[in-house]
């Protein structure tokens, strides 16, 4: 696994500026939430059930060359929009915009359907891990959102702006959905990606990561596991009884043990910094 860098720069700690959201926001809350890893596994395999949007990923992303990269790059964007100042955020999301107009990845469609696996799956993963959230707190998470959405360049007025409505748009979306070849391959990807021999065998790293990518396809709703029946871990998991009690289950022990990582250890380098540049670091 390659050393870390900051794609988008190193965090500002000096600028006393909260940023797009804010430390009392819903999303400063779930985005700094152990059960955000799981949520964006989870996102990365139901964004995947758009045959339409998998195939341009697949035509267009460098991923299976660069996996970890893809994933550090992608974690570390949405940490600078929710962590950093505005014009961290901003320019961020101009690079991004710029890869997805060059790539030709930047259809309303696409970007509203990539908007919604990912906002779904942190709320999602959220509550089944165990936090406790309301549904004005739900609505006020998917309501936030929408500034990310509008950043990434969604600029039409048909976007959800509560838990209900982003309900809905999934049960509308369900008919043009499938696993593609596509999206099949990237989910066996996604749970065995490369990593150098040393590291797969001679390391916790392979079967850590592996416990993670199986908890997210786990946490998909129902009908996205039946979509990817023949992948890798569909066979697995797809059918077996009680599944989703025994994921929240699994989710919540997960972010209890996390919990008791010293916040120093587990923090993210953006939360840190967004703390430090606010004067709330302890």
């Amino acid at each position: 696994m390659p050393e870390r860098k900051f794609a988008f720069g190193e965090p500002d700690v000096l600028t006393p500026d909260p940023g797009l959201f804010g430390p009392d926001s819903m999303s400063w809350r779930i985005h700094s939430d152990p059960s955000a890893t799981v949520g964006g596994i989870r996102a990365l395999l139901l964004q995947g059930l758009h045959p339409e949007a998998m195939a341009g990923v697949e035509a267009h992303s460098i991923y299976r060359e660069d996996p970890w990269g893809r994933l550090f790059r992608t974690a570390e964007y949405i940490a600078v929009i929710t962590f950093g100042t505005k014009a961290e955020a901003n320019s961020a999301a101009e690079k991004v915009r710029a890869i997805h107009h060059r790539l030709k990845l930047d259809k309303p469609e696409w970007l509203l359907w990539v908007h919604a696996g990912f906002t779904d799956s942190m709320l999602e993963c959220a509550i089944r891990s165990g936090m406790s959230i309301t549904s004005e707190q739900a609505d006020a998470y998917v309501k936030e959102q929408v500034i990310a959405a509008r950043l990434i360049g969604y600029e039409r007025e048909d976007i959800f702006t509560t838990y209900s409505d982003l309900k809905t748009y999934f049960a509308e979306m369900r008919p043009f959905l499938k696993a593609s070849e596509e999206s099949r391959a990237a989910a066996k990807f996604l749970v065995v990606p490369p990593m150098p021999n040393k590291t797969r065998y001679l390391t916790p790293a392979q079967t850590l990561w592996a416990g993670v990518a199986t908890t997210g396809f786990a946490a998909l709703p129902s009908w996205a596991r039946e979509m990817y029946a023949g992948s890798l871990l569909a066979p697995v998991i797809s059918k077996v009884p009680l599944v989703d009690a025994a994921t929240s289950a699994s989710m919540w022990a997960w972010r209890r043990a996390l919990l008791v990582v010293p916040e120093k250890i587990r923090k993210s380098p953006h939360v840190a910094a967004a703390e430090e540049r606010l004067g709330l670091a302890v």
